[in-house]
């Protein structure tokens, strides 16, 4: 089954007891999924309790899909496992690389747009689908550089993926917004020309400002509140999509769970007030 159209929460140890406890029912949890490929201890007796009572979504952030080099089998195959043990309702991953020539790099690094990278990713894309037996969402990325190489327009590139592999996409608002300050582009334009209909999930995220003499740079730290800006760009893009699952991702500084939980009721209420409004143009 796909995720709720409702908001969702990145699960973090600290706050197992909340969320269990929790009333109103979150409509999903996600974890990254190299957080649980060992075989068992306290991490999967949480996780399977969370299981029990709430969707699932698996973020991954390791396959490292955009790189040159063949995807890792024992690392492809430690997801698989993963997967079948809790059967997820999403599966996703970034569009970035993460590893080269067996090093592995704590980032999640660009990659030039052409048609090489194109038919790299899409060859990756689909061994992840046909070894997991799933469909998987494509993450678009925080970005920081652009490669004069680059031949296709992010947004294109993402819908040609879909288009070749049958996958789909994982829109980060906030990405889009940190991208489009630091290359002083319009983030409305690219939500415009971004392949809406493949999207699957929402992720909303806080980021870091840095001021240079070039301008603010932006840091997709997930370490603060999200911003008042890309509230504001959810609100339109959920103007476009209706209600869409919508993850909460607060990965670095965590705090406490009223905190998070203000923000994904947040969340929850501009995806009530985009339902209502659509029952209401119905009726």
């Amino acid at each position: 089954m796909p995720l709720p159209a409702s908001a969702g929460v990145g699960f973090k140890p600290e706050h197992f007891d909340h969320i269990r406890a929790s009333a109103p029912r979150l409509g999903f949890v996600e974890v990254h999924a190299e957080n649980y490929m060992g075989a068992g201890g306290l991490p999967h007796h949480q996780l399977g309790l969370l299981r029990r009572d709430h969707a699932l979504s698996v973020h991954g952030v390791g396959l490292s899909i955009g790189g040159a080099d063949a995807l890792n089998g024992d690392h492809l195959a430690r997801l698989k496992t993963l997967c079948d043990r809790y059967q997820p309702d999403s599966f996703s991953e970034h569009l970035a690389w993460s590893s080269h020539g067996g090093d592995y790099l704590n980032d999640l690094l660009p990659l030039p747009y052409t048609e090489e990278t194109l038919e790299q990713v899409c060859r990756h894309v689909s061994q992840v689908q046909e070894v997991l037996g799933r469909r998987m969402l494509l993450e678009n990325p925080s970005t920081y550089v652009l490669f004069e190489q680059s031949s296709i327009p992010e947004t294109e590139f993402l819908a040609e993926v879909v288009r070749r592999t049958g996958c789909g996409l994982l829109l980060d608002v906030n990405n889009v917004f940190v991208s489009a300050t630091n290359h002083r582009t319009d983030a409305m334009a690219y939500v415009a020309a971004f392949p809406i209909h493949a999207v699957g999930e929402i992720h909303l995220g806080g980021h870091a400002e840095e001021e240079l003499p070039s301008g603010p740079l932006l840091i997709d730290a997930h370490g603060t509140p999200v911003a008042h800006p890309v509230w504001a760009l959810y609100a339109a893009v959920l103007a476009k999509t209706g209600p869409l699952p919508t993850l909460i991702e607060w990965d670095n500084d965590v705090p406490p769970w009223p905190e998070l939980l203000a923000e994904v009721l947040r969340a929850q209420s501009l995806l009530d007030q985009v339902s209502e409004a659509r029952l209401a143009r119905a009726s």
